[in-house]
């Protein structure tokens, strides 16, 4: 529900704020005091376009803020969560448009673009009226109407996942036509790829292990005269750390016999001689088997001259060398069993395909019913709203198609006709409808707007309304062109929708405003030479003084008075 409305610098509106509560809200005053205005702001929090026009003149920028509660809107949750805005359990959505033409968007303090905003708007509220913003004139929401008002949801996802698996497994099969097209035109060159490669045979971590050993071939004669002069060093020369070392050993021990605060460093040194003999040791070894190969060398050379250019042909690195043969290996080895794997799946795909026609009919039978009894209680509602021979119809058809191409999956067979698939099922659903005798009925977005077309919006609002989850009703003057009994009925219907959902409406009709569960009268007022629009809820006794003004006029009796008592339902106040 709309708990909040705040309106800053908007058109006539200087600064206002309205709070909302449950039920049937109802907003009257005299005509050009700027109720209509108060829906325009309303309208640009649920995404409808702005022009600099509105914003008031002298200032900067208008704002216009609303506060929802979203407790019970799954679908806005969904939409928040989709969008990663946070998750509160009141919306505050705020709109500010600039005198210089720049929009902006806000959500909880988030910016948003106006698209989203839109879109949020479309999961709140429902505004009737003159406006743009009606749900059931747009014919890609008739069909979630009727599954709704035949609770048909289960139905519905039964069909969507089978109709999913449908997609994925055609969506394989072609994919799979394709490869088999582009490895026809490709196949030579993946197989003049593969020998190639093949006759380098490259191994994972090759190149390392070459570049390590040719580095060490290359660097051989250091190697050589490096190590033999260490070894010298250490355990060969004249003045060889192996003979000084002994030699302090046993300096040590000589010392350790005077004083045996040298025997740990006896022993240390006896540590640090054998260290030095067994470094003495590895470094011989190492120096006699180093290698002079010539031609070992100029092998590693030729075969990572062999691997670099792979690399360069295939990927820059051996490891997508490898891989890309592995790929057109896989590939090539594919296409030599094309024929039996599409088979098999083109089966699956068929499989499938029948399992979705099953379920489409099924659900399409079920939408037929459940528009049949649309039809008639809309039929029914639409004479109490003074519509007496209206004829309403929810027509369901299927987009027959021709011939598909191969691997297209949007469709089924339904008896002999082969039938366009959507989310949904195989229907096309649009509601259809006449108000006077004798004429065709024609789609409800074509009708006429007006008095009329608000009356048919509210027909069908109530008989949705259970399974209708807009939670916000807005009705803009739908009292046009009805009076006495069909007014009475009209405000009846409104008061019952108000059961399901927060209703607002603007009516100048005292039937309709008598029933309000809470009751607003919108004014202007003049200071200095500027003209201000406000609003103010009414206690009781302003209620009643304001249906006796809609009954008889600006001169309020007593008789008009206890006609409006009478009109509302309650007793004298004091």
């Amino acid at each position: 529900m709309l708990k909040t409305l705040f309106i800053r610098n908007y058109a006539l509106i200087d600064e206002l704020t309205v709070e909302f509560s449950n039920g049937l809200v109802i907003i009257t005053g005299e005509t050009g005091a700027g109720k209509s205005i108060i829906i325009d702001a309303l309208s640009l929090i649920i995404g409808e376009r702005a022009s600099t026009d509105v914003v008031r003149t002298g200032t900067e920028k208008g704002i216009v803020e609303g506060v929802f509660s979203t407790a019970a809107n799954k679908r806005l949750k969904a939409l928040l969560q989709l969008n990663e805005i946070e998750l509160t359990d009141d919306l505050i959505v705020r709109r500010e448009v600039s005198a210089k033409g720049q929009n902006r968007c806000f959500v909880n303090d988030s910016p948003v673009t106006l698209a989203l905003m839109k879109h949020m708007g479309e999961v709140l509220v429902d505004l009737h009226g003159q406006h743009e913003h009606q749900s059931l004139l747009h014919v890609e929401t008739h069909i979630g109407m009727v599954d709704d008002f035949g609770g048909l949801d289960g139905s519905v996802t039964e069909f969507q996942t089978s109709y999913r698996k449908l997609k994925d497994l055609t969506a394989q099969l072609q994919g799979l036509c394709e490869l088999e097209q582009q490895l026809r035109e490709k196949r030579d060159l993946y197989e003049f790829q593969m020998q190639e490669i093949d006759a380098v045979s490259p191994q994972q971590g090759e190149e390392e292990h070459l570049e390590a050993e040719m580095k060490i071939l290359e660097n051989a004669e250091k190697l050589s005269g490096a190590t033999g002069k260490l070894y010298e060093l250490l355990y060969e020369g004249e003045q060889s750390v192996r003979d000084m070392l002994v030699q302090a050993r046993n300096q040590l021990r000589e010392l350790a016999e005077i004083d045996k605060v040298f025997d740990e460093a006896a022993k240390e040194s006896d540590s640090a001689e054998a260290i030095v003999s067994e470094l003495a040791k590895f470094v011989q070894r190492y120096s006699a088997g180093v290698e002079f190969n010539p031609e070992r060398l100029e092998g590693l050379r030729q075969r990572l001259g062999q691997l670099s250019l792979l690399k360069k042909k295939y990927g820059g690195s051996l490891e997508a060398v490898i891989a890309h043969r592995e790929k057109i290996g896989q590939e090539v080895s594919l296409a030599e069993n094309f024929d039996e794997v599409i088979r098999k799946l083109s089966e699956q795909v068929e499989t499938q395909r029948k399992e979705c026609g099953v379920l489409a009919q099924r659900l399409s039978a079920k939408r037929k019913d459940t528009g049949k009894k649309i039809d008639k209680a809309i039929v029914t509602e639409l004479t109490k709203l003074g519509i007496q021979n209206g004829t309403f119809r929810t027509r369901i058809d299927q987009e027959e198609i021709p011939g598909p191409s191969d691997g297209e999956f949007r469709y089924a067979s339904i008896g002999k006709k082969r039938v366009e698939l959507n989310d949904r099922g195989c229907d096309v659903v649009e509601f259809y409808i006449s108000t006077n005798l004798g004429e065709e009925v024609k789609p409800l977005a074509r009708v006429a707007s007006g008095g009329e077309i608000s009356r048919i919006m509210l027909a069908l609002k109530s008989i949705l309304a259970k399974s209708d989850r807009l939670p916000v009703l807005i009705f803009d003057e739908i009292d046009v062109g009805v009076s006495g009994r069909v007014a009475q009925a009209v405000g009846l219907s409104l008061k019952s929708l108000s059961s399901f959902h927060q209703v607002i409406a603007i009516t100048h009709l005292p039937q309709i405003a008598g029933l309000a569960d809470s009751h607003f009268v919108v004014y202007k007022s003049e200071d200095g030479d500027r003209a201000r629009t406000s609003i103010r809820k009414l206690s009781l006794d302003e209620r009643i003084r304001e249906v006796a003004k809609l009954m008889s006029g600006e001169r309020v009796t007593e008789a008009g008075l206890k006609g409006a008592r009478e009109l509302m339902n309650v007793g004298k106040v004091n």
